[in-house]
């Protein structure tokens, strides 16, 4: 078993305020982006694209090309290797209008072995509410690429089923936005907190005058602004070039359990604690053992089960820190930890048991 025992100096380490950009700070409410999705079908492929039984496929090829006067007999299966049935989504930004282009991002939602040299056909985007905000079409660009032989055997280099149109979706309706039709401007903090909207409340006041801001909670704060749009634009370019002072919260700890990542803020600190961790190994190795009758003394052959347990539990060590005034930083806890050569998992189970003793200067995050 490896013991680990440590003494933590006490640690004073008051928040301290940085100077940032007002607009680096918040969102402003009514200007965001929104995303859009589709559903629409590549052509062109070589061979590449979705099986005969991907029948959504077949049944979405029937359907465009009856728009055109061409009709299928109602029991066709037409082979379609060369056409796949694809996810088209996109992102409007904040504000767009009418006949802006788009980035669009084409995935393939079949069993198509790849998009390369595909073609997107027109395909309607629509918003969360069902209504058909721009349309995409194009040649797509493509960073993977897959080779197979006949014997089964191949190679694949990147994501050959999802690729790239620049500019290839056009805005056809534009979003509407509270931004241009509310009296007051909304300023949500991107990092709540109580001390930090009552500076932004009152570095608005002060250029601003009186009145102008009010902070309604720690992450909301409400503008008085002109409803006029030209002046609009100026006084929130004003409201960009102006500074204030973040309260900075607690440094973070984060833990990702499935991958063993740990980052730790380079501020976080330990108050005075003792904290001793073990590991304990029990091996148990199950046997069977066969008893064999002597001959002619009319036993029976019986198998006994034997079981060997053994309990592995090595010396600990000590590490002690002296006291200070500045404390004692997490950075002495990990370097001890690895010096033995401990997992993140038992570095993980150290900074659980310091957070749940409050000896954690710091927040603990586990994804």
């Amino acid at each position: 078993m490896k013991k680990i025992l440590f003494v933590v100096g006490l640690l004073l380490s008051p928040l301290m305020a940085t100077a940032r950009p007002l607009l680096s700070l918040v969102d402003i409410q009514g200007i965001r982006e929104n995303q859009l999705v589709g559903y629409g079908l590549v052509v062109g492929l070589s061979g590449t694209g979705d099986k005969s039984q991907t029948k959504f496929t077949s049944q979405s090829v029937k359907n465009m090309l009856s728009q055109f006067g061409v009709q299928l007999p109602a029991n066709a299966d037409p082979k379609l290797k060369n056409v796949a049935a694809v996810a088209v989504s996109a992102t409007i930004p904040p504000l767009a209008g009418k006949g802006q282009a788009l980035d669009i991002t084409v995935s393939s939602i079949g069993d198509a072995k790849s998009l390369r040299g595909g073609t997107l056909l027109l395909t309607p985007l629509k918003g969360v509410d069902g209504q058909v905000y721009a349309v995409a079409q194009g040649n797509l660009v493509v960073g993977g690429v897959k080779a197979q032989g006949n014997s089964g055997s191949g190679i694949t280099i990147n994501i050959p089923t999802a690729g790239l149109i620049p500019n290839g979706g056009i805005i056809e309706r534009e979003i509407p936005s509270s931004f241009l039709t509310s009296t007051d401007v909304i300023l949500n903090l991107k990092t709540p907190g109580f001390n930090t909207a009552r500076n932004i409340e009152k570095a608005i006041n002060n250029v601003f005058g009186p009145q102008v801001a009010s902070a309604e909670s720690h992450a909301r704060i409400r503008v008085r602004a002109p409803h006029d749009a030209n002046q609009r634009v100026t006084f929130l370019a004003m409201l960009e070039s102006l500074d204030v002072q973040q309260h900075k919260s607690l440094d973070k700890v984060v833990f990702n359990s499935r991958t063993g990542t740990i980052v730790v803020g380079k501020d976080v600190k330990v108050h005075t604690a003792a904290v001793s961790h073990g590991n304990l190994t029990v091996s148990v190795v199950e046997n069977y053992n066969v008893s064999q009758p002597n001959a002619f003394s009319n036993g029976n052959t019986t198998v006994t089960p034997s079981s060997d347990v053994s309990i592995d539990q090595e010396r600990g060590k000590v590490f002690i820190w002296p006291e200070s005034k500045e404390g004692t930083s997490l950075q002495s806890i990990v370097d001890a930890v690895n010096s033995l050569g401990a997992s993140p998992n038992d570095l993980m189970a150290i900074l659980i048991a310091l957070d749940e003793a409050g000896a954690l200067d710091g927040q603990l995050v586990i994804l």
